[in-house]
């Protein structure tokens, strides 16, 4: 079964200030570097969803990624991107999409294979990853044929449902052990990684 990865950095980071996926930390590597390497070293082929004039588009393009964008008229959030993920999982022949976001800092390749694992392992038709504070909606493994179809059907209803939803509906497993940071502010990140 083939798993590909997509980043999540087209979101406008308005609470972060500036664009996120991009922001320098300490070792001079971007805050999208160390959840894209996860994705890049458990998934068979990787890309980013990203604005189109985003520095995390740019970034993508000097990596040699594919660089994937809303559709026109999709409503703001995660989904638009995930569906632009799954479109072109689905082109790859990929059976299954792992996501994650841009800001986490704790994914590492280990906990991206886990969740890889966990999908192929048969049984479970989405998997999510859960931390001590529950489920973390941006770290998870999508079926492309099914959860496709899902986002086709809520976004043209115009409903834009969350993330947390849409997996529930689809049956996803919860696999436990991640950490669960989120980072909205510079000033969340963990003192190490500040410039």
């Amino acid at each position: 079964m083939t798993v590909a990865g997509l980043l999540l950095a087209g979101g406008r980071s308005t609470r972060f200030g500036t664009e996120k996926a991009v922001f320098p930390l300490a070792g001079g590597e971007l805050m999208m570097d160390t959840p894209l390497r996860a994705l890049r070293a458990a998934c068979a082929v990787a890309a980013v969803s990203a604005r189109p004039d985003s520095g995390a588009a740019a970034h993508a393009a000097k990596l040699g990624l594919p660089r994937l964008y809303d559709r026109p008229g999709d409503p703001e959030g995660p989904l638009a991107g995930i569906r632009a993920g799954l479109e072109w999982a689905a082109a790859q022949g990929a059976e299954g999409l792992a996501t994650a976001p841009c800001d986490g800092l704790a994914i590492d390749a280990v906990g991206v294979r886990r969740l890889v694992a966990a999908f192929e392992g048969g049984g479970a038709r989405a998997v999510i990853a859960c931390s001590p504070a529950g489920w973390e909606p941006l770290l998870a493994v999508w079926p492309v044929e099914d959860g496709l179809a899902l986002l086709e059907r809520e976004l043209a209803e115009g409903r834009h449902p969350s993330v947390r939803d849409l997996l529930a509906s689809l049956g996803a497993t919860p696999v436990d052990g991640y950490d669960g940071v989120n980072v909205n502010a510079p000033s969340d990140l963990p003192e190490p990684l500040r410039r």
